[in-house]
């Protein structure tokens, strides 16, 4: 017995946990284990708390999100409307503006046109009293010209005196 490995190891392996005991190794290796243990439920513990916290502020971005988008759908609808109003507006101005400017040009054709006529008329009655003076002209040389010459006067005369 005392010439077995087997019966040293085993005394050694008895002497050397009862030292372990004695200097209370598994007392400080236990309270080492339950620090440790404290210390990950902790931070699991706060690891929770943080999740919980990254969730709430991720339910608070992505409801900020939304209110975000339906404000800019708001703005570009609002947009497209005002775009649409001036759009409207434009075609109005521009439509009225045709109309005044066809009106304008009507009224200066109306007035070219009868100022034209009116010169057409002035053209015509110069060259009537330019035919009828020459006719005239050509009629009334000699007799004819001093019988009626002195008839004209005559009849002056009469109105005159009456």
């Amino acid at each position: 017995m005392f010439s077995n490995p087997t019966f040293w190891t085993g005394v050694a392996f008895f002497i050397f946990f009862g030292i372990l005991f004695y200097y209370g190794v598994p007392r400080s290796v236990g309270a080492a284990l339950d620090a440790r243990s404290r210390r990950i439920g902790d931070e699991l513990a706060e690891a929770r708390r943080l999740r919980e916290d990254a969730e709430s502020l991720l339910r608070e971005y992505e409801s900020k999100r939304s209110a975000a988008e339906a404000e800019a759908a708001a703005i570009v609808t609002a947009a497209r409307a005002e775009a649409e109003r001036m759009n409207g507006e434009a075609q109005e101005r521009t439509a009225e503006f045709v109309r005044r400017r066809t009106a304008a040009a009507e009224t200066r054709i109306a007035q070219a046109e009868a100022q034209a006529m009116a010169d057409v008329r002035a053209a015509a009655a110069e060259a009537a009293v330019r035919a009828a003076e020459t006719v005239l002209r050509d009629q009334m040389r000699g007799p004819t010209g001093t019988e009626l010459l002195t008839r004209s006067l005559q009849d002056v005369r009469g109105k005159l005196n009456a």
